[in-house]
């Protein structure tokens, strides 16, 4: 049974998403915004638009009014209204601090009386610290979706205008439905750049590749199932020395490497979101024994899984 990869990994990765502002920026305009781990930030141009320069990307990015653009990495950049204001951008917390933002309504900011005004809705989707995945470090610097392009459809256009009228209303869980509604344009996006400018890039081919993506369905289908290399060729319709090469390339890792990788993410959710015995857990994650699953676990995590559990949750107290 092959599950959806992508709707997986984001559930072990506890993706939340977090609205910090929306802005009504009238030119001229340009704001530095710092880098920030652990997240993958976000801008979408309800009504005008701006030019992004991303650190660590190759291109300037021209967002357009309806377009959405995502930051995987949080890296730092800066948002800008034209070519000459990027040299007198100013950080985010002088702005904030300067605009008199409290936190609610807009972020008013720029040249009073300007008809040039650009609104964007702006946030972050968070990870969980300790939480990893190949697929998630593979993303480029940043992903520009343009508003009414292929990659888009309709259906994404129509819920980022939702979006932008829900956070422009300002009415009660206005907030609520626009991050809610922002974390399912998140999958979609990232789907869309699987399916096309990432289908030919090093690891994130591997969740399109006719070989591979069967492999990973089966892996995350059950953590508990015994996996051999004999098995996972066979899945793959592949030799099993040309079914290593390929996912050794692909991944980064050898198969059962990545098994055990994904097992021990899987087990770590367990341990802090379940109460289910250390034994159970071991058992949900292909061990037969809680002595084998703690070395294991004690080797990808540092410390063993009652340390881990205890110590997680003596920190949320």
């Amino acid at each position: 049974m092959c599950v959806d990869l992508l709707s997986d990994i984001l559930c072990r990765l506890e993706m939340t998403g977090t609205l910090y502002f929306r802005t009504s920026f009238t030119s001229p305009w340009g704001v530095r915004v710092p880098s920030f781990r652990n997240v993958a930030r976000f801008h979408f141009a309800h009504k005008g638009g701006c030019f992004v320069r991303v650190a660590g990307a190759s291109n300037l990015v021209v967002l357009g009014q309806g377009d959405l653009i995502i930051i995987p990495g949080g890296a730092e950049h800066t948002l800008f209204c034209d070519p000459n204001s990027e040299g007198q951008a100013i950080a985010l917390d002088t702005v904030v601090e300067e605009s008199g933002f409290t936190g609610h309504g807009a972020l008013v900011y720029g040249e009073p009386g300007s008809h040039q005004e650009t609104q964007l809705v702006c946030g972050h989707f968070a990870f969980d610290e300790e939480a990893s995945h190949p697929l998630i470090d593979a993303l480029p610097a940043c992903i520009h979706i343009e508003n009414h392009s292929e990659t888009a459809g309709r259906w994404m256009d129509s819920t980022l205008s939702v979006i932008g009228e829900e956070t422009a209303r300002g009415g009660v869980g206005g907030d609520f439905i626009a991050i809610r509604m922002a974390e399912i344009i998140f999958a979609q996006a990232l789907r869309s750049y699987l399916a096309n400018e990432g289908a030919d890039q090093p690891v994130l081919s591997a969740f399109t590749d006719k070989n591979i993506a069967p492999v990973l369905g089966v892996i995350h289908a059950d953590p508990s199932r015994r996996l051999t290399l004999e098995f996972l060729s066979r899945v793959a319709g592949m030799s099993r020395t040309s079914f290593i090469a390929k996912f050794s390339e692909c991944l980064s890792m050898t198969p059962l490497k990545y098994v055990t990788f994904w097992r021990m993410q899987f087990a770590r959710q367990q341990l802090l979101r379940s109460e289910r015995s250390l034994l159970a857990i071991a058992e949900a994650v292909g061990y037969q024994s809680e002595s084998a699953f703690s070395r294991v676990f004690k080797k990808h995590h540092g410390v063993a899984p009652a340390t881990y559990r205890r110590r997680n949750r003596l920190q949320k107290a």
